[in-house]
């Protein structure tokens, strides 16, 4: 049984069958938002950062949202292989003490994580912003009207009104959640992204070390789980939250980029625009802005195999509840399972022809 499955969009299906896939042919690599579904990716990312895009010379822009952006940032450290192996280990592990039959509070799952980006990256961000070859792009979602800022004193009504706001507006329209939220991109200044944001109200930021832990902090900051970061340095003022809520697999027009391919690790084959869109199945669908993206993802039937038949996910700390014991060895299976999706990859993206599916 293969893990391993690719599709991609009809100008790069014609390239990959034409001569295959090859580092110099990659200018974009994106990150998803899913939380713990990402955690299949690992051994894959290690690969890509750490050997297969190692011999080239031309910038690749890493676009990330929420786990994707703490993914995507790891990559851009001296040792790529060895920070994303660490990243693994660190979320597998995640633990956040609380009373029995509660769930942690908003806060100390705030604070806990943003002490683990600081043992990250605290001290080398001059590392991450001077890769010589990758160009970090944070993807974060900053709130409007009532979600421009998130208090003790009222937030129990003004945010959940808000987000009650944002889905019903983007269930008529994507582009109308923009009254709600914005995108907001933290990007390298070296070379601007090479693709165009035009599809929603989006605000650029430039990238620097005093912005780089909280940017990615607010990426991953899930409402209601972890708290809003507040008026990140060089960007405007008001509550910043996970990058996945206005991009949750950033469904972006690579098209629109002068030349080569952008290569798309995911956890499955569909690219779904927003968070707030999974449950709208006709925006699930490839679209003319994927014409260039090659989306390299594990098949139904491997992720059949996994622990409990599925994807690592959220409701994994549910599901095991005080057993962290059990928990964490779950997402070590299915961590240790994904390097069939690393050797598969190394075995056909040589240059040799590739069949892949139509996305």
């Amino acid at each position: 049984m293969k893990a391993l499955q690719i599709h991609a969009g009809p100008r790069a299906l014609a390239q990959l069958r034409e001569r295959g896939l090859r580092p110099s042919d990659v200018r974009a690599i994106p990150g998803a938002a899913g939380g713990p579904k990402g955690l299949v990716l690992n051994p894959l990312d290690q690969y890509l950062f750490g050997d297969w895009l190692a011999g080239t010379g031309h910038p690749v822009h890493l676009l990330g949202a929420s786990i994707g952006a703490w993914r995507m940032a790891s990559a851009c450290l001296p040792d790529p292989a060895a920070a994303l192996a660490r990243m693994g280990h660190d979320y597998i592990h995640q633990d956040y003490p609380h009373e029995p039959g509660r769930r942690p509070t908003a806060r100390h799952v705030s604070e806990a994580f943003s002490g683990k980006l600081a043992e990250h990256f605290g001290g080398r961000e001059a590392e991450v912003l001077s890769h010589p070859r990758f160009r970090l792009h944070v993807f974060t979602s900053r709130g409007r009207h009532v979600l421009r800022r998130e208090g003790r004193a009222f937030s129990k009504v003004t945010t959940p009104l808000g987000y009650l706001g944002a889905f019903a507006t983007n269930a008529v329209s994507r582009r109308a959640m923009g009254a709600w939220l914005e995108r907001v991109v933290f990007s390298d200044t070296r070379d601007p992204l090479p693709l165009h944001l035009r599809d929603y109200r989006t605000h650029s930021v430039a990238l620097d070390a005093g912005n780089l832990a909280p940017s990615i902090l607010a990426s991953c900051s899930i409402p209601f789980w972890l708290d809003a970061v507040h008026d990140i340095p060089g960007a405007p003022r008001g509550a910043y939250w996970d990058g996945g809520i206005t991009d949750y697999h950033l469904h972006l027009n690579y098209a629109s980029m002068a030349d080569g391919l952008t290569l798309y690790p995911h956890f499955q084959k569909t690219v779904i625009p927003g968070w707030l869109d999974k449950v709208l199945k006709h925006r699930h669908r490839a679209s003319s802005h994927l014409a260039n993206v090659v989306v390299v993802s594990p098949r139904p039937e491997w992720i059949a195999a996994l622990p409990n038949g599925k994807l690592p996910d959220r409701a994994d700390f549910t599901h095991y509840g005080e057993d962290l014991a059990g928990r964490t060895a779950a997402w070590t299976r299915a961590v240790h399972e994904s390097q069939r999706l690393r050797d598969e990859f190394a075995e056909l993206a040589d240059g040799r022809p590739v069949l892949a599916d139509p996305l």
